[in-house]
């Protein structure tokens, strides 16, 4: 949403944009990155219609696992939050109103340069919803409604499609390098720079008061000792060159829809499971958590 990263960066230049919701879908923040660095990003789900929750394969949302006792995560209890009087905001901090965003009129290759910039379809689906804009009278202050009254019309979304989260929950084993990138879909937080872009975006687009008090609710993922700076920094030496060649070919290979060939796409997913494979076997035992900051 940041106009700075949308414009300057990716040198997209919007023919229109409009603010929305989406009933259909949720945001969550449940795409693996990279461990210490990125730990995770945005994505969206399909929404129950009667919860709120976001949906997967194993059922719907489930909370927090993340291998402590009860009395030590009773202690933490998430610290202490931004609250809102909206029923959006709980506890294990999911947004339950539909998914608020901009949806941008661009041309095809425009859009074909987003699709590149977003892993050339190795890590999102193209799908069609439809995007109910918010009402000229509307308030930011006022509620995001879950059935909204205005026409409908459909726009194409960039989808991260849902992993089955047993893995994540420590319910099935596999020996499959790639089951690393099944995480556990609340446990990971974003890096303060790319939770900066969301805020800034949010009050640039003046989006609901609700969703952006949500957005500044959540804590951003902060290294807190040596130990995980030096795990970064070797995690860094081993991986990120690799990373940074992919994801350049990536682009440079991009057909006129900005998608990656397969045999790209397929060592692009490979590589983040070998990266996560590596966190989860050795830098989380040896050097501490890359995914979450302690105490929170």
């Amino acid at each position: 949403m940041s106009s700075k990263t949308f414009r300057n960066t990716r040198k997209i230049v919007p023919i229109s944009q409009l603010n929305v919701c989406v009933p259909d879908l949720t945001l969550t923040f449940d795409l693996p990155g990279v461990p210490y660095f990125e730990p995770c990003f945005a994505a969206t789900q399909y929404r129950d219609p009667v919860t709120g929750e976001p949906k997967y394969p194993n059922g719907h949302f489930t909370h927090q696992a993340d291998g402590r006792d009860n009395d030590e995560a009773d202690d933490d209890e998430r610290g202490a939050l931004l609250r809102s009087d909206d029923s959006a905001l709980d506890d294990t901090n999911v947004w339950r109103k539909p998914l608020v965003g901009v949806v941008y009129e661009v041309t095809l290759s425009d859009y074909a340069r987003i699709i590149a910039t977003e892993g050339g379809g190795s890590s999102y689906i193209d799908v069609v919803v439809d995007c109910y804009p918010f009402p000229a009278d509307f308030n930011p202050s006022d509620p995001v409604p879950s059935h909204p009254s205005t026409i409908p019309f459909r726009a194409h979304t960039l989808l991260a499609p849902a992993r089955d989260t047993a893995n994540a929950c420590g319910k099935t084993g596999s020996n499959n390098g790639n089951s690393h990138l099944v995480r556990h879909p609340t446990y990971a937080q974003p890096s303060p720079r790319y939770m900066s872009l969301l805020v800034i975006g949010a009050k640039e687009h003046n989006l609901p008061d609700s969703y952006r008090t949500y957005l500044s609710s959540l804590h951003a993922y902060r290294i807190t000792s040596r130990r995980q700076r030096l795990g970064q920094v070797l995690l860094c030496l081993l991986w990120v060159p690799s990373l940074l060649l992919v994801m350049t070919l990536a682009r440079i290979l991009a057909d006129n829809r900005g998608r990656a060939p397969g045999w790209l796409a397929k060592l692009q997913r490979g590589l983040f499971g070998s990266i996560w494979w590596t966190y989860d076997v050795i830098f989380r035992k040896v050097f501490g958590d890359g995914e979450r900051t302690a105490g929170t």
